[in-house]
């Protein structure tokens, strides 16, 4: 089992940037394809972008390509989003999670463990 510990959200201006960190504890951490999930007062959780176990490919929801960058230190056991120019619109509590079976899915139900969320507000 791993558990996810997010951190890094917090109130910025449209058009600045932030980076989130996903710490996870235990051995397994390398191992699991993760990905990073966001909801949006009054709306559903959503796929945002996710990294398979190497970190040799990665995939983004559309409206964050070119804006966002998911990174992994699997020696820090430590999981990012870089997250550029910053929209109202990614105003959201953001969800680290991890996948133990490499399925390399955006559903949620793939995934078996997650972090408590960070809250991210982009003002205008």
């Amino acid at each position: 089992q791993v558990q996810l510990v997010e951190s890094g959200g917090g109130l910025v201006q449209a058009g600045t940037s932030l980076r989130l960190s996903c710490a996870a504890s235990g051995r397994a951490f390398s191992r699991y394809y993760m990905g990073w999930f966001r909801q949006a007062p009054g709306k559903e959780r959503e796929f945002v972008a996710a990294i398979t176990w190497s970190g040799g490919n990665t995939y983004y929801q559309d409206s964050v390509k070119g804006r966002f960058t998911i990174s992994r230190d699997n020696v820090k056991n430590t999981l990012y989003l870089q997250m550029n120019s910053l929209k109202p619109e990614d105003t959201a509590v953001y969800y680290c999670a991890a996948d133990r079976t490499n399925t390399g899915t955006s559903l949620e139900s793939a995934y078996d463990y997650w972090g408590q969320g960070t809250q991210v507000t982009v003002s205008s």
